[in-house]
């Protein structure tokens, strides 16, 4: 069929909308009028078709906007202003909440280390900045090599499929384990493993003894063989005791099972005990150390282990969608956070302990042992709620959880006091009263959970919405 019969027909056999432009002469006065512009405009000229009916004369490019070419320079005084005054407020207020520690903010002298890191493709290996952290991180862990990847969770996961071959195959965790709790169910998800969890008889750490009692061994098809043991150090803030981690390890190790450590907050543990990080991870096969958390990086965590398996890891990586292309900015944050700011970690325990001695001498009543950094608290002794504790801290510029507090390296004293104000003014307030009924369900509910590792506590706690469950409980 000819052009020009083609040209006939397409009119009828498609809709208007969909008719396509007939091919035509670049429009040359547009194109000139375009070429007289300044050329940091002119890259930015765009066009649209005019809104008439699809006719043959309608069909025409009409130039609708050039912007100016002030709006293709750099950031101008102003606008430079208004983001340090934004970033100067956020850091106000990440100054005041204790929901969790990963929500510091970088420094500006983070951010410039940051800006000026190569730039490399390290799914390629070649971004200078994160190979050199890898190495600095495994130096430091004692082992052989190190993956620096986005988050704690995937640093964990791909170390649990990294060790495991052939399902059926089981774990073993704590009960109140982030890698059993709070992952999205990833073990089973990817690595089509069954978790055997522990619930510590002494409320505080797993034992070797209760490790052996549920460990799976044999051939026994109806079983699927433990392969992995994984601790988690610190767990709700707690230090695991070195010398039961060696033992069970010694022991699990007897028994070809692996050994796994997710030490999110592994860093806390160094700075509360003194004991260097090669001591804390030599027990084990995998150690997952995020950057994020105490540390105050913006993003990462990194998986230390043997050469083999880290190239495993980094293959499941991959698979993943987890590769990161320029990772050098990244990675120099999280340097930089480790060089700056671990040092800053045994103030924050302080401040947490300063924190739990004054909430108990108020008569609240402390769930766990603060050793680090975390509080677990219950203010229902007082007659009032962690709801009615959330509304009068946000009315002093303080941001909380549910049960949980963490002081983070940005936290200040005066944040601290302000909080042990809001406690001691609600105390005052319900002095002789009773708790109202429904309220007192939800506390009980979130204790409940909270002791069965259920309840991570940095869920934002609103009195309407609680009330409401516990009604409809």
């Amino acid at each position: 069929m000819s052009s020009s019969l083609n040209r006939r027909l397409l009119p009828n056999l498609l809709p208007s909308s969909h008719v396509p432009p007939f091919p035509r002469r670049p429009n040359l006065s547009l194109r000139r009028s375009v070429a007289s512009l300044p050329s940091s405009s002119r890259q930015r000229a765009f066009f649209t078709r005019a809104t008439a009916a699809p006719t043959r004369t309608s069909r025409k490019m009409t130039f609708i906007r050039t912007f100016t070419a002030g709006s293709s320079r750099a950031a101008s005084p102003q606008d430079e202003e208004g983001s340090k005054r934004a970033n100067a407020r956020k850091a106000a207020e990440i100054a005041r909440d204790f929901r969790t520690d990963t929500i510091t903010v970088p420094t500006d002298e983070m951010c410039a280390i940051m800006s000026r890191a190569s730039r490399g493709d390290d799914v390629y290996g070649e971004d200078q900045a994160t190979s050199d952290f890898e190495e600095k991180v495994a130096r430091l862990a004692g082992k052989e090599a190190a993956m620096f990847a986005v988050s704690g969770t995937m640093t964990n996961q791909l170390a649990i499929r990294a060790h495991l071959t052939q399902p059926p195959h089981s774990i073993v965790l704590d009960s109140r384990a982030h890698i059993h709790q709070h992952e999205g169910g990833a073990a089973a998800l990817l690595s089509q493993a069954t978790s055997r969890t522990i619930k510590p008889e002494n409320g505080h750490h797993i034992t070797l003894d209760e490790v052996l009692d549920i460990i799976v061994e044999g051939d026994d098809i109806h079983t699927a063989p433990t392969k992995i043991v994984c601790l988690e150090n610190t767990l709700s803030g707690m230090v695991f005791p070195q010398d039961e981690i060696v033992k069970i390890s010694e022991a699990m190790h007897d028994h070809g099972i692996l050994m796994h450590l997710d030490g999110a907050r592994l860093w806390e543990v160094v700075a509360a005990s003194g004991s260097s990080l090669e001591e804390l991870c030599r027990p084990f096969d995998s150690v997952s150390l995020c950057m994020s958390k105490g540390l105050g990086a913006p993003v990462g965590s990194v998986l230390v282990g043997s050469k083999e398996i880290i190239q495993k890891a980094k293959w499941f990586r991959k698979a993943f969608g987890g590769g990161i292309r320029q990772s050098g900015g990244l990675a120099a944050g999280a340097n930089y956070a480790l060089d700056n700011h671990l040092s800053l970690l045994p103030r924050t325990h302080a401040l947490a302990k300063q924190l739990a001695n004054g909430l108990a001498d108020l008569g609240v009543r402390l769930l766990l042992p603060v050793e680090t950094n975390m509080l677990w608290i219950d203010p229902s002794p007082l007659g009032f709620t962690l709801d009615e504790l959330a509304l009068k801290a946000r009315s002093l510029g303080l941001n909380m959880g549910a049960s949980r507090f963490i002081v983070h390296h940005q936290i200040t004293e005066d944040a601290v006091q302000d909080l042990l104000r809001a406690v001691k003014e609600l105390k005052e307030e319900h002095k002789g009263r009773e708790t109202c009924s429904s309220s007192a369900v939800v506390d009980e509910r979130q204790n409940r959970a909270f002791a069965e590792g259920r309840w991570e506590g940095n869920v934002p706690h609103m009195s309407t919405r609680t009330t409401a469950y516990a009604a409809r409980k």
